[in-house]
């Protein structure tokens, strides 16, 4: 009989159909009634697929009495219990990939789209408004100043492509970076005032929550964007609806928000911002990636073979 394993969340539809061809998998998402679904099955249970942002609650965790292996498409940053998983005797796995490049792009991508209204301007397009007029101008990207916060991996290929782009570059963080040319401000504030567009590329930490409040935002300036490709609690989501409002920025892109996957309606009514559903690393070749590793691991471990990328 084929191991049975409960899906938790939907993922890469290819890699669910590979899985869907060798094991017998259970959907907790599609399930008219989640709970009945669990009841039934937790005696049968083998193996655990959910997503690193989604992971697996605990109360989930203890009514999977067999439970053996999680295998996380993604890697988990705090979503799953790994000291309970140890005490269980539980196996969990990641898919270690590198995202770093294609988040940096889509982070270029909605500079360039909020600073040059490209979203506005498809719907100004397919409004059929450009009948009767032209499209109010976008801001230019070449000679701007591009603040960054946050000059890790991630930052570092945003910087890069800023460059390209014809822009200066300064950055913030804890502490300056040993051989990096780039201009350091030890105060956000500064750097905020310092740039034209401002790039939250840090780790979400209780540190960086509502870093960039009302004040740095004041600081950016009424000719100022933000572009957000991080985590939503770094920004203060109410700060910035309100900065919005009263056009003490100009815009902003956001790939993450508070709440997701429920964003403000302030922020989907306003037309100087682009919204995007956490997509940064969601590329065909990163999904494709991280499905084989998934694969990889759930059959090494019924196998009875090493783990490829275990966590637990």
């Amino acid at each position: 009989m084929r191991p049975e394993i409960l899906v938790l969340v939907p993922i890469y539809a290819p890699t669910l159909a590979a899985l869907e061809r060798e094991y017998a998998v259970h959907r907790l998402w599609a399930a008219h009634d989640p709970d009945a679904l669990v009841k039934e099955v937790s005696g049968r249970v083998r193996a655990v697929v959910t997503t690193g942002s989604s992971g697996i609650e605990s109360r989930l965790f203890e009514a999977l009495p067999r439970l053996e292996i999680i295998g996380c498409f993604g890697t988990p940053h705090g979503a799953v219990d790994l000291a309970l998983a140890k005490r269980r005797g539980v196996a969990v796995t990641n898919t270690p990939d590198s995202i770093t490049g294609d988040v940096a792009d889509l982070a270029m991508g909605l500079l360039v789209a909020v600073m040059r209204r490209i979203v506005e301007a498809d719907r100004f397009v397919r409004a059929g408004q450009w009948l009767s007029g032209l499209l109010a101008p976008g801001s230019g990207l070449g000679g701007k100043t591009c603040g960054i916060i946050g000059l890790g991996a991630i930052g570092r290929e945003i910087a890069k492509r800023a460059e390209a782009f014809g822009m200066s570059v300064c950055y913030h963080g804890p502490r300056r970076k040993e051989g990096v040319a780039y201009a350091y401000l030890p105060a956000l504030e500064d750097l905020a005032r310092e740039s034209d567009c401002l790039v939250v590329a840090c780790r979400s930490t209780p540190e960086t929550r509502n870093l960039v409040n009302a004040r740095i935002l004041d600081a950016l300036g009424p000719d100022g964007y933000l572009v957000n490709i991080a985590r939503g609690p770094i920004v203060d989501e109410q700060a910035l609806v309100a900065a919005l409002k009263d056009r003490r920025i100009a815009g902003a892109a956001l790939d993450v928000f508070w709440d997701e996957p429920r964003v403000p309606a302030e922020l989907v009514a306003m037309e100087q911002v682009v919204l995007a559903p956490h997509i940064g690393s969601t590329t065909r070749e990163v999904r494709e990636e991280r499905g084989r590793k998934l694969l990889a691991n759930l059959r090494a471990h019924f196998a009875g073979r090493p783990l490829p990328s275990p966590l637990a």
